[in-house]
């Protein structure tokens, strides 16, 4: 299962899906430029209006969300046909998976036998249950023949297996030689697949919330109401994902019962033309943000802070179907959201504590520089090793099917989306907290102090990193369970209102349109009316599982804590090529260390331990 010799479509299939393409971004972009201006603007309205004081403690990290490059001897299936080869595979810090015929080839900077960008990948590291799935994607029908045929995973059944699946791309099949190494690749391949698969979550650029929210509207005029996990991923890979589900069904129909073979021969045959196909969009959708007006050149016009009052009958449907169809699950789930992100976060708690003491220890036992700079180059390392961090990722992995159950009702299947959004919180917030601790040590050690004086400042500074952990705790806890629950709801609700409230919609268009301003849409305002409605619901929801008197997360800021806007923007940016590298570690606070300790790795700088007493 690698590359492939050509592409099994021909140039008028090509051709055509190309058309398909662009007949989506014409229907697209026009929402998406609605939806722009209104980003803008409403950005544009926060930033004039009365700005709340900063209620954040933990100082932000700088550091750009990344994965520790990993890379090994794997044994790969692929080639024509296919069979097990050995390879030397490297996992990039930007979540792309590299293979080379051997490692030298890496060290050398030779070019790779091929790669792939893990969004929207899965990793199963059990053989039967992957059988079982290529089982699934060719199906025999009743009466059909399947002569017998070798098969490849069979003939050579494999004792530590990694499988990563795409709906849509070709299957990555490799092996390793143990079960430590399938776990240390397991952990990593996963943490590649949700760095690539949450870049639009996690910026705070307009451009961002816009294209999703464009996304939705888009999708909710095709008659599709319901969150899912089509969201994850870069815009071009978005769009891609959204016109894959719409080919699907027509491309199973036409090629499936004309492509050779049986069995998992015929699916792998099918996953290669799914491929194929998906990279043909891929190229086209790519192409959609150079097809956009610039932003200066749309004519805003209108009062951000103007709103059209809603008919009372809208008012009074709205309240009709939240009181029949949402209140009692709203509660729920709410309960449910509220008790995923509180365990994840006491489980960073629990592990930056254990951090800070690990430090305090080797302090006061071992001075000795070497050893200092090890510890100090590890703690600071924390929020990016998935071994590590892996105690609080399970945490919220443990709920995701018990979660999937309460919200299915309403239309919800974004589940694995929301998995990522609190494995994303929760390796953020570590990242503030050590980048916090670091900052706070490096003010208050000098030469002056010997190793029991140091000792005694690193556990006050542990106390205030703690305190400023919980208060910041508390505040994303809020913003991820406000954030989610109106992904959840507001759809559904949209979805009962459509037929009850389309004529006084229609009634309102007139009263929109000498507004004057592209920014401001009557479906824009009646949505907006919605959320405030849920999330007033939401904030009663929220005050009695805290025991709080007052939420005050205003609803522009209601996300759970995102990264600093410049690196999530670069991030963007750096996946199609056009910025510089990735800041270091030295971005954030003043290096504690000029390199890191012997026998480590040498892709982040290090706190500066210089004014700790190392001879004494």
């Amino acid at each position: 299962m690698g590359g492939r010799p050509s592409s099994p479509l021909d140039k008028r299939q090509q051709q055509h899906l190309r058309g398909q393409v662009d007949t989506m971004l014409r229907n697209f972009l026009p929402c998406y430029r609605e939806q722009l201006a209104a980003s803008v603007l409403q950005q544009i309205s926060r930033e004039l209006g009365p700005q709340e004081p900063a209620g954040r403690q933990l100082m932000r990290s700088k550091k750009l969300p990344r994965v520790r490059e990993h890379r090994g001897p794997l044994t790969q299936l692929w080639g024509h046909p296919p069979r097990w080869q050995p390879i030397f595979c490297v996992l990039r810090g930007d979540g792309r998976l590299e293979w080379f015929s051997h490692r030298e080839e890496y060290e050398n900077g030779g070019h790779p036998l091929g790669s792939m960008a893990l969004t929207g990948y899965a990793v199963l590291t059990s053989q039967r249950e992957y059988l079982r799935l290529l089982d699934a994607l060719c199906p025999v029908s009743s009466g059909e023949q399947t002569p017998e045929e070798p098969e490849p995973l069979l003939e050579m059944p494999v004792n530590f297996p990694l499988f990563l699946q795409h709906p849509y791309r070709q299957h990555l099949c490799f092996s390793v030689a143990s079960g430590e190494a399938q776990r240390a690749w397991r952990l990593a391949l996963q943490g590649g697949i949700r760095l690539r698969g949450t870049v639009l979550q996690r910026s705070q650029a307009p451009a961002a919330r816009a294209f999703l929210d464009a996304l939705r509207l888009y999708r909710q005029h095709r008659g599709h109401f319901g969150e899912d996990d089509v969201t994850l991923g870069s815009d071009a890979e978005v769009l891609t994902g959204v016109l894959m589900r719409e080919l699907l069904p027509a491309l199973r129909a036409q090629t499936l019962p004309g492509l050779r073979g049986a069995g998992r021969s015929r699916a792998w045959a099918w996953t290669e033309l799914l491929d194929a196909v998906h990279a043909t969009v891929l190229a086209g959708a790519s192409a959609a943000p150079g097809r956009l007006r610039p932003l200066w050149e749309a004519p805003f016009g209108g009062d951000p802070g103007s709103c059209l009052p809603l008919p009372v009958e809208i008012e009074g449907a709205l309240e009709s179907c939240l009181r029949g169809r949402v209140d009692t699950q709203l509660s729920r789930v709410t309960q449910k959201l509220q008790s995923i992100v509180e365990v994840v976060l006491s489980a960073v708690q629990t592990l930056l504590a254990q951090g800070m003491d690990r430090l305090l220890r080797h302090l006061r036992a071992s001075p000795s520089g070497t050893w200092l700079r090890r510890e100090v180059y590890s703690f600071g390392e924390m929020p990016w090793d998935a071994e590590l961090m892996q105690t609080c990722y399970r945490e919220a992995e443990r709920s995701q099917r018990r979660l999937g159950q309460l919200v299915a009702p309403v239309g919800f299947f974004g589940t694995r989306s929301l998995v990522f959004g609190a494995q994303d919180l929760a390796q953020q917030l570590m990242a503030d907290a050590v980048a916090t601790f670091l900052q706070l040590a490096d003010q208050c050690l000098t030469t002056a102090l010997d190793c029991t004086q140091a000792a005694q400042q690193l556990e006050k500074v542990r106390g205030r990193v703690l305190k400023k952990f919980q208060s910041d705790s508390s505040s994303a806890q809020r913003s991820f369970v406000r954030r989610w629950a109106l992904c959840i709801f507001v759809p559904f609700v949209l979805s009962q209102l459509k037929a009850s409230c389309r004529a006084e919609l229609h009634e309102l268009e007139g009263e929109v349109l000498a507004v004057g301003s592209p920014a401001l849409t009557i479906k824009g305002i009646y949505e907006d009316v919605v959320r405030g409605v849920l999330l007033q619901r939401i904030d009663g929801e929220l005050k009695k599982a805290l025991g709080v008197s007052e939420v005050s997360c205003a609803l522009d800021g209601c996300s759970e804590a995102p990264w600093d806007q410049t690196g999530a923007d670069e991030e963007t940016e750096a996946q199609r090529g056009t910025c510089p590298r990735q800041p270091g570690w030295g971005a954030e606070v003043q290096p504690l260390c000029s390199r890191p300790p012997p026998g480590t790795s040498a892709a982040a700088p290090q706190p500066r331990v210089s004014s700790f007493p190392l001879d004494k």
